[in-house]
Formats: structure tokens, sequence, C-alpha cells
């Protein structure tokens, strides 16, 4: 298989998240942009949200309804993507409006826009080379899975919603499985 056409795409502040080694690696954690495309993802990315570093929360990759992936922050560099995880894992952010603009709404906690094909596509062969690349490897998560925090909906705070539900019901799990090599990856019961 080919090496996949990745577009380099640094954030910034890239240089001032802590750097590791690729032994470090063994878990990837795939989100959903909750964003209507990859502008205001960018955007978002920018953001700084950590006066003392001065860096924000990002993932590793993106990719594009189109299926084109995007690096914004290097392996070898801790992003901030998930909750208690960064040191060890990758992120990979799939472009989809997810809640959009609604995300703390209790009225509006649907997702409704499937992934596409070429995201799909695109996912599954930046996992295998990710897997070449990382000796160590192992586990895949969805960012709902990691990162259960409550916080009340903005609509009615007596109602307290999951943080995160990302990449959400419409995720094709078995699908970006089948072949990977990873394995699911079970957070211990809090």
């Amino acid at each position: 298989m080919p090496a996949l056409a990745i577009i380099d795409w640094p954030l910034p502040y890239e240089s001032r998240l802590a750097a590791r080694p690729s032994s470090a690696i063994d878990l990837v954690v795939i989100h959903c942009t909750e964003l209507p495309d990859m502008k205001m993802a960018r955007e978002f990315g920018e953001r700084v949200r950590y006066e003392s570093s001065q860096t924000g929360n990002s993932g590793h990759y993106y990719i594009d309804t189109d299926g084109k992936v995007f690096r914004f922050v290097t392996d070898t560099r801790v992003a901030h993507h998930t909750f208690g995880y960064n040191p060890r894992s990758l992120g990979i952010e799939l472009s989809n409006i997810g809640r959009y603009p609604h995300w703390g709404d209790s009225r509006h906690q649907a997702f409704t826009t499937p992934y596409t094909a070429a995201q799909i596509e695109a996912l599954r062969a930046l996992l295998a080379q990710l897997r070449q690349e990382h000796a160590n490897l192992r586990w895949i998560a969805g960012h709902e899975d990691l990162d259960r925090r409550l916080e009340p909906a903005s609509d009615d705070s007596s109602i307290q919603l999951r943080r995160r539900q990302d990449p959400g019901p419409l995720f094709p799990w078995p699908e970006v499985l089948e072949g990977s090599g990873l394995e699911r990856f079970e957070p211990p019961a809090s």
C-alpha cells in the first residue's frame, strides 16, 4: 500500500507542546470536530487556551469529508485532545457537524450526519500507516469512551449531559476495526 498523502499544516504553537518518544504512543483516539468545516476546525485549533504554555486544544490529524488528511501536530508532540490520555495518544479528528452549534443543549444531542466513505477510507489508511510508524500502537478508542465527565445542560442546569459524545453513534466501528490490528480500549471503571 503506498504511503497516505498527508498535508502538513502545523499549528503556530506546535513547538511549545511537550515532546515525547514514538514508544510512548499506544493509543489512537477518534474524535468528531462537531464544527461545520475544516476552516472553523483550524480556527478552533489555533486558539490559545493555556496561558502558561501558550497552546490550545487540537488533534494531531484531521480528515475532511473528501478524505484529505491534514497533520496539525507531529506525532512526537503531546496535543491537548482527550482529558487524561494526551501523553500516550494520537488524536484523529473527523470533520463532521455533530451537535453544532448546540453542544450543550439537551434538546439537540443527536448526531445526524454520517461520516463519508472517503473519510473512513482515509482513516483506515492512516491507522495502517501509524501502526507501521509506532511499534507500541495497540489501542483505539472514541473520545466518548475516555471522557465521561458530565456538565449542566445550557438550556436546563438540572440536566447533566456528557461533555464528549464523539465520534458518536454513526461512527462505523466494525468497518474501521476490521484488519486494523488495533483493539478497542476500555478505560478502567471510575
